[in-house]
C-alpha cells in the first residue's frame, strides 16, 4: 500500500527515491549556495529583462574513488509544470574534468570538454537556459547538481529526454555533490 503522507513529504525532491550516495564539493565563482542568479543567469530566451541565459561557472572535487565521468544537471523542481523542468544537462564529462567555465552551456557546446554532450533542456533547444520564474509565482530552487558515475561514458541517443537520461545515471552514480540557487521575479 501507498503512504500518501509520506509521498506528500517528499514533494518533488529529485533525489528522494534514489539511493544514497557520497557526497564531494561543488563551488562556483558564478553564484553561492543560498544565494540568487546574478541576472546573467536569468532567460533572456524566454524573455527575462537582461537574462542571458549564460551557464554558471562550476568547480568540484573530491569524487569518489572509482569515478570514471561526470554529469552535470539544473533543475527547477517549481516550476509550474507538474515534473519541474530541467535547465542543463550534461553527460560524458571525462574524470580528469573538474571545471566547467562560465557559459560553457553555450548552444554549439563548444565550451564543453571533448566527448561531452547537452541534452536538450524544457525549453526544446540544446544547452542551458537560464531560471524564468514566473512573475508572483515565488522563489524557485534551481539544483545544481554534479554527478560522479562508474561509467566512462553512457551511451544514449542525443535526441534523448531529461528523464531518461537520469534513468541511465541510476546505477552508475556513486557520488553527488549539489548546490542550490534561488530565482525570484516579482509582479
Amino acid at each position: 500500500m501507498v503512504d500518501i503522507k509520506e509521498l506528500a513529504r517528499i514533494g518533488n525532491d529529485q533525489f528522494a527515491r534514489l539511493e544514497e550516495v557520497p557526497d564531494f564539493t561543488v563551488t562556483s565563482n558564478t553564484v553561492n549556495h543560498g544565494q540568487q542568479w546574478p541576472t546573467a543567469q536569468y532567460s533572456g530566451l524566454m524573455g527575462v529583462p537582461g537574462g542571458q541565459d549564460i551557464s554558471p561557472h562550476l568547480a568540484w572535487a573530491g569524487a569518489p574513488e572509482g569515478t570514471k565521468s561526470y554529469a552535470v544537471t539544473i533543475f527547477d523542481p517549481e516550476a509550474p509544470t507538474g515534473s519541474g523542468f530541467w535547465h542543463w544537462s550534461v553527460g560524458n564529462i571525462p574524470a580528469d574534468v573538474t571545471e566547467l567555465a562560465e557559459n560553457a552551456g553555450t548552444p554549439d557546446g563548444s565550451g564543453l570538454p571533448a566527448g561531452a554532450f547537452q541534452l536538450k533542456h524544457d525549453g526544446g533547444s540544446r544547452g542551458f537556459i537560464g531560471a524564468a520564474p514566473p512573475a508572483g509565482h515565488g522563489a524557485h530552487r534551481y539544483i545544481i547538481t554534479v554527478h560522479a558515475l562508474s561509467v566512462e561514458h553512457l551511451d544514449i541517443p542525443e535526441d534523448a529526454s531529461n528523464a531518461f537520461f537520469g534513468f541511465n545515471r541510476f546505477g552508475n552514480t556513486i557520488g553527488r555533490a549539489s548546490l542550490t540557487v534561488y530565482g525570484i521575479i516579482e509582479d
